[in-house]
């Protein structure tokens, strides 16, 4: 027991960096294990899209909605999922499937929904990009010129 007292004496920083490394290991443990919403993987989403009345919520920016989203999907940034919680209301019984660009914006709104009382809800991982190049499903362009009638 003296030698290991006098490793952390000796050499304090890497103490402090495997009692950080650790702290940060555990918390991420719990949060995995408490988390109450469920990731999907896009083949899935589909699935749960064609299968029940699923709604799609994108938390990207508007001006990452140009390059692309799927299908039916409600824009909300996530910067203002927080005050826009009232318009989702008539979904919260109903599978919400929520996409960002990579999937970290997802996990951050799938905790607001599920925290406001959302029973269904599903993070799409990796996000546009991987519904995009990973499984090559299909997006919807905005129409940038509508024709004049």
């Amino acid at each position: 027991m003296d030698r290991y007292l006098e490793f952390i004496l000796n050499h304090y920083i890497l103490s402090l960096a495997l009692a950080v490394v650790t702290f940060l290991l555990i918390q991420e443990l719990f949060d995995t294990a408490f988390k109450k919403f469920k990731s999907i993987s896009p083949l899935l989403a589909v699935a749960k899209m064609n299968d029940s009345e699923a709604v799609i919520i994108d938390v990207r920016e508007p001006n990452e909605i140009t390059q692309g989203h799927i299908e039916n999907a409600i824009n909300m940034p996530l910067s203002k999922l927080p005050e826009h919680l009232a318009k989702l209301e008539p979904y919260k019984k109903k599978p919400v499937l929520i996409a960002c660009q990579t999937g970290a914006r997802s996990a951050s709104a799938g905790k607001i929904l599920t925290k406001a009382g959302f029973e269904q809800v599903f993070v799409i991982t990796g996000g546009m990009q991987s519904w995009e190049s990973d499984y090559k499903l299909p997006i919807k362009m905005p129409n940038k010129n509508k024709a004049a009638a």
